[in-house]
């Protein structure tokens, strides 16, 4: 009898210990070589435990247990063969292949999906989450539902087709879960930001005419000459490498009883996820043009989104700019990502009643906010920052010619 041990996989250098996010078999089952036994949480990623071969698995670990990286929490008798598909069940199989293999004439919009098309992960999802299945497009092979698009279906807001089937259906029941170790570890680096730290946050608005103005008349052959969309993002993240040179106390930190600065900006950027808010970091984006800006930020949000960043694309930020506004955020204090001392909230773009040359007119108006450490960046410092990002914003010509105007550029001033 030959026995496989699968052991614990590593999420990340530094992460010694997991927990048992779930696990997708029960003790005795008969698994195929690569299917997904159960998946690992930690406060960096989650992983998926797999089959390294077909037979007879035993648990020897429950679900939402604390376990070391490297341990052995399952083992697989090889001798226990899966029993061999029927002719029935094969000729089904074939059937359905044959039926998800694409036509070479146009075809019409493709029809709902049906169960047969999602991963046992999905099928265990939807059933926890009451969600028809109907209603999830899938982004995997031949349409198939994988488990992310369970997870950023239900995070778009539909929980199940039916509201009693989650409450709010005249009972009084209450749920209990186990914080994920994300969960837990955000809510310590959050408390420990409020009692380490002096943040203090300053607020100004921005007049989004001009950006608008460019992206409304270049965001088709920009997308043509570049194959991503033009978003604001990119303008933001732009004018925040330029005003990080000028003011480079915003882009520094403190380690001990010294102060570091960078001659580099990695600027991480918030991303929604099924696990909640996740912050990549775009390396070097004082180097990237735009359209390299919004590159790298659709490869990380399509990462955030399948679970798939790695621990360094999540370590090593220099500032980090969130945006509640996609939320419908009017004005919020974000809180700092320790151990940067700076991080710039956009808020909802709303046409709102200002004065231009002494006449009330209609604007689109976003409110900025930079929540930063008093400790290194003085009141001066960040009010002079939101200014200058504010400028380039409201004169993009300014993001060229390093946040002076072009005349100023050209007398040399």
């Amino acid at each position: 009898m030959a026995i496989v041990e699968i052991k614990v996989p590593s999420p990340g250098e530094s992460i010694s210990e997991v927990r048992i996010a779930r696990w997708n078999v029960k003790d005795g089952d008969v698994v195929n070589k690569d299917q997904v036994l159960g998946e690992i949480d930690s406060d960096k990623a989650t992983l998926e435990v797999i089959a390294e071969e077909a037979g007879k698995v035993k648990l020897l670990a429950a679900a939402d247990a604390e376990v070391k990286v490297g341990d052995v929490v399952v083992t697989i008798d090889t001798s226990v063969k899966p029993e061999p598909k029927s002719k029935e069940q094969a000729q089904a199989q074939a059937q359905e292949v044959k039926k998800s293999v694409p036509s070479v004439t146009p075809a019409p919009a493709p029809a709902l999906v049906s169960s047969a098309h999602a991963t046992p992960v999905a099928k265990a999802m939807l059933d926890e989450k009451g969600v028809s299945i109907e209603k999830v497009k899938g982004s995997g092979p031949n349409g198939r539902i994988t488990k992310s698009d369970v997870a950023a279906y239900v995070a778009g807001g539909v929980k199940a087709d039916a509201i009693a089937l989650n409450g709010w259906g005249g009972s009084r029941n209450q749920n209990r879960q186990k914080m994920t170790t994300l969960r837990k570890k955000v809510a310590e680096r959050l408390v420990a930001v409020k009692n380490q730290t002096a943040m203090l946050t300053t607020f100004n608005e921005v007049d989004m005419s001009a950006v608008m103005a460019l992206r409304d008349k270049y965001k088709d052959k920009f997308k043509e000459a570049h194959g991503v969309n033009l978003g604001f993002m990119s303008f933001f993240t732009k004018a925040v490498t330029e005003a990080l040179r000028l003011f480079p106390a915003v882009n520094g930190q403190i380690d001990g009883d010294e102060l570091v600065t960078h001659d580099y900006a990695d600027i991480g950027i918030a991303v929604s996820s099924p696990k909640g808010l996740m912050v990549p970091v775009l390396r070097n984006a004082e180097k990237l043009s735009l359209a390299e800006i919004e590159a790298g930020i659709k490869a990380l949000a399509v990462k955030a989104r399948d679970g798939k960043l790695s621990l360094e694309e999540m370590t090593g930020g220099t500032f980090t700019i969130t945006n509640g506004g996609v939320f419908g955020s009017m004005l919020s204090t974000p809180i700092l990502n320790p151990p940067q001392s700076a991080i710039l909230g956009m808020h909802n773009i709303v046409e709102r009643p200002v004065a231009v040359h002494g006449q009330v007119v209609i604007r689109p108006i976003m409110y900025v906010a930079l929540s930063y450490d008093h400790r290194i960046i003085d009141g001066k410092e960040s009010v002079s920052f939101l200014m200058a990002v504010k400028q380039m914003i409201e004169d993009p010509d300014k993001m060229v010619f390093g946040g002076k105007d072009p005349g100023e550029v050209l007398l040399g001033l």
